[in-house]
Formats: structure tokens, C-alpha cells, sequence
């Protein structure tokens, strides 16, 4: 029993690490590089995707909360200073 036990251990142990071997040998090939490569640029648009989502999120949010309302213009009072009225701009 105990040898059939350390047979079937030792036998998966071997396996495991004929996967893990093989996998990284692929890794290091031209084409396991360059899907590695591709899938770093796809992580790296889909990050900034999402933090292009957050930051128009949080705009919003921010201008509703603190900014004037869009459409509407400040306009300019009318000096009151009656120099100014008669001399015109210098």
C-alpha cells in the first residue's frame, strides 16, 4: 500500500512537472513572447480605458457638484465709475 501510495505521488509530481516545464519552454519561444507581448498592450489599453472612465466619472460628478451649470454665461457689470464712462478706455 505504501509503495503504491509514493508510485501514484511521485508519478503525478512528475507530470506537474513536465506541464510546468513545457509551458515555460513555450513561454520563451518567439511566439510565446509575442502573445505575451500583445496581451501586455491589450492590459495596458484596457487599464487606461477604465481610468479614462473613472476620471470623466468623477468630472462629472465634481462639475455637478461644484461648477456652474453648462449654458449659462456670467456676464460682466457695467463699470460704475463715471470717469471711466466719460474718459473711455486708455
Amino acid at each position: 500500500m505504501r509503495r503504491g501510495l509514493w508510485f501514484v505521488a511521485g508519478a503525478g509530481v512528475g507530470v506537474y512537472a513536465m506541464v510546468r516545464g513545457r509551458r515555460a519552454a513555450e513561454a520563451f519561444t518567439a511566439e510565446g513572447l509575442h502573445d505575451r507581448w500583445q496581451a501586455l498592450g491589450l492590459g495596458a489599453r484596457l487599464f487606461a480605458e477604465e481610468v479614462a472612465t473613472g476620471k470623466a466619472e468623477a468630472e462629472t460628478r465634481l462639475r455637478e457638484r461644484f461648477g456652474p451649470a453648462y449654458g449659462t454665461t456670467r456676464e460682466l457689470a457695467p463699470p460704475s465709475n463715471d470717469r471711466y464712462l466719460e474718459e473711455g478706455p486708455q
